[in-house]
């Protein structure tokens, strides 16, 4: 099987990819990109045992000289950013620009990563005793697990792993069955920084690979101090008891229906563009994508014909190409969800406005190409509140700002939300205690495409974990509250006396 240039560049040659059970497969045309052994329970138990050595020695590691390989490795990802965005367009689907965005992401995470190592900062805090100070430190937690999804192949597991090698953590990496090579390629590129870097200790991330269960391993091995997971409600649900149950700690990034507020002052200019990007790109396969449109009864038709031309004029192809705006769904049973979707959303009195059919595609036959679709619903139907990984994009309408606010509140999901306005009134009040119950809340800006600057999640049924920027790092560690007197007496805390020698 030729590989491409871009393989070789990343170190996937053909002996690391030409054999095993766990078979990559392209969603661009179906065509077979390589195999990788998937792990057996005893291999996940060695690279338990790898993780708990490389942390005792790793926690001992200044945080600056931690910071130094994912130095090496942000200059790594800057080295072969082209030849890995290559990979997750071939793996994932992604149009060129996606990709190329998310290893930029990775990049991006990196430079953060190592500007934290110098400041895991903990408090000073007022003692009430004479003699005495309190301060707050935090420490390495243990090792972290990382089970990631194919929508993000790379990204997801950057935003873990840079934040818990600086912390202090050794990581252990499931990535999603569909994505294995890019996977194995970020851990090659991890293994040359970590070459030039003799002082941390091997095993400091390792790759397992499978399904389920190499994924309910991970759930259930103590020696896991941290599972960060990222995937569907189900699977959180599946999860989080059982790392509950053996007091382990969970970051669960889930599920998200989405919702974008039109409101009668909106700048359509601005509305518009962002609900198409936000709505149709990765083909909809984001847990960010924007799922329900909730338009003021005032300006609805206005916005629904100027989406429905511009859903009209997407490009769907093949994603290479340098005018394609929209890829394949990620494999068959995507297309199938999203056609049984919107016959359902049709059968709840739902008009498809435009879109939801087959694409060919000349010499992609293997691929599965629908063009994005989107209905107009009578009201929040069953349909509508279910997350279908597909573009599909339902209109409501509303009268007042707290009903739109009521209709984004009512999916069990809570991950982002946005609304357009030149209200400052609306505008805060979307943003306060009693507007978005999201844990994205955006004004002028669509739901999907987060910076690493701020803490990435969601609250309800997306999980509450928090990943990326912001003080998202104290996931990764334990926090230790010490006392320290440095006087010659023992006072008593809320003045409690204990005196022995009286009587």
């Amino acid at each position: 099987m030729p590989l491409p240039p871009s393989f070789h560049d990343l170190g996937l040659t053909p002996e690391r990819i030409a054999a095993g059970d766990l078979a990559s497969h392209s969603p661009i045309d179906g065509s077979l990109l390589g195999r990788v052994h998937s792990h057996t329970e005893s291999d996940v138990h060695q690279a338990l045992v790898n993780a708990q050595t490389a942390f005792k020695d790793l926690r001992q590691i200044p945080a600056p000289v931690r910071g130094e390989v994912i130095r090496g490795f942000g200059m790594q990802l800057r080295n072969h950013k082209a030849s890995l965005a290559n990979l997750v367009t071939l793996e994932c689907g992604k149009i060129r620009s996606e990709a190329l965005g998310e290893v930029q992401e990775m990049i991006d995470i990196c430079d953060f990563a190592v500007g934290l190592s110098r400041q895991l900062y903990g408090l000073t805090i007022a003692s009430e005793r004479p003699g005495h100070r309190l301060m707050e430190v935090w420490h390495p937690l243990g090792p972290v697990g990382v089970i990631s999804a194919f929508n993000f192949p790379v990204a997801v597991w950057a935003w873990n792993s840079t934040l818990a090698i600086v912390c202090g953590n050794p990581v252990l990496w499931k990535p999603s069955d569909r994505t294995p090579l890019t996977a194995l390629a970020c851990q090659l590129l991890l293994e040359r920084a970590l070459a030039e870097c003799p002082e941390l200790p091997a095993h400091l991330s390792q790759v397992v690979f499978g399904g389920a269960t190499v994924g309910q391993q991970l759930a259930e091995a103590p020696s896991i101090a941290l599972l960060s997971a990222t995937g569907s409600c189900h699977m959180g649900r599946e999860v989080a008891p059982t790392v509950a149950k053996r007091m382990g700690r969970c970051l669960l990034e889930l599920g998200g229906n989405n919702a974008m507020v039109i409101a009668p002052s909106a700048d359509l200019a601005l509305a518009i563009p962002a609900a198409l990007f936000s709505a149709v790109g990765t083909a909809g396969q984001r847990c960010t994508s924007l799922r329900r449109l909730i338009v003021h009864r005032e300006c609805f038709d206005q916005v629904a014909e100027q989406l429905r031309n511009g859903y009209e004029s997407l490009v769907v192809g093949d994603p290479r190409e340098g005018g394609t705006l929209v890829g394949p769904l990620i494999d068959g049973a995507a297309a199938d969800a999203m056609r049984a979707t919107i016959a359902r959303a049709q059968a709840e009195g739902g008009t498809l406005l435009t879109g939801g059919d087959p694409v060919p595609q000349a010499g992609l036959s293997g691929g599965h190409y629908r063009r994005p679709a989107l209905i107009a619903m009578p009201s929040q139907t069953a349909t509508v509140h279910q997350e279908t990984f597909a573009p599909i994009l339902y209109l409501l309408a509303y009268d007042k700002l707290e009903e739109a606010i009521e209709l984004n509140n009512a999916v069990e999901q809570g991950l982002s939300s946005s609304i357009f306005t030149t209200d400052l009134r609306e505008a805060e009040q979307f943003l306060s205690a009693a507007g978005s119950d999201c844990g994205i809340a955006n004004v002028n800006v669509g739901p999907s495409g987060a910076e690493i600057g701020g803490a990435f999640g969601g609250e309800k049924a997306t999980g509450g974990g928090r990943e990326s920027g912001s003080d998202a790092w104290r996931n990764y560690m334990r926090r230790a509250t010490n006392t320290i007197n440095y006087s010659n007496a023992l006072p008593l805390a809320q003045g409690v006396r204990f005196d022995l020698n009286h009587r």
